[in-house]
């Protein structure tokens, strides 16, 4: 009966200390999911350009900026998903009807400038960052190409701008609002069964 006693009084708290065990691992997981995606900064913008070396290389009036970065693990569902789920962000008011948040980019026939950077997965280590679950330069370059070839294909070519890959650029901006989104690809899967809108061409 001690013995039984003593089962019963212990049960508790192990069952508590795997509780929290699983806590944690579930928070783990999630910290390792929300991680493995392409990952995109959408800022409204009245005018956006990037300059290079003192050269202006590109630059946009009314639209969006865009700031991708590129994950180690990505593929080409990535890609589809940032591309449109950034056209299609209702981030415009209907000057139709003066409703906020109500159309596209597209909708309103304004550019988009895309801008790679990689510093978005930075992680301070002390304080210096660390950028290792970006994607390698040689393997990103072709990648960012491809992410910028598909947003042309889903819009229209010259409304879509870029900066320059790997280069040193000076990008300027009026945020218009200011509106900044963060978008993450991880759930896209997921969203792409949900999304019940059409991408407008």
């Amino acid at each position: 009966m001690h013995g039984l006693h003593h089962s019963l009084s212990t049960l508790p708290s192990f069952a508590k200390a795997a509780n929290k065990t699983a806590k944690k691992s579930t928070f783990a997981s999630c910290k390792t999911l929300r991680i493995r995606a392409m990952r995109a900064v959408v800022q409204r913008v009245n005018s956006a350009s990037v300059e290079v070396d003192g050269n202006m290389v590109s630059e946009i009036g009314p639209g969006l900026l865009v700031l991708v970065a590129l994950h180690e693990s990505d593929t080409d569902s990535d890609a589809d998903y940032i591309c449109r789920k950034v056209l299609n962000m209702r981030l415009f008011t209907n000057e139709s009807t003066g409703r906020g948040w109500d159309q596209n980019v597209m909708q309103r026939n304004y550019e988009v400038l895309l801008v790679s950077q990689f510093t978005l997965y930075g992680v301070l280590k002390g304080n210096k960052p660390d950028f290792h679950v970006a994607m390698p330069p040689q393997k990103a370059k072709p990648f960012y190409e491809s992410l910028v070839d598909k947003f042309r294909k889903s819009y229209r070519p010259d409304g879509i701008k870029d900066g320059v890959f790997g280069a040193m650029m000076k990008v300027n901006l009026v945020n218009d609002g200011p509106v900044t989104m963060q978008l993450d690809s991880s759930q896209s899967s997921k969203s792409t069964n949900e999304e019940t809108g059409k991408t407008i061409n």
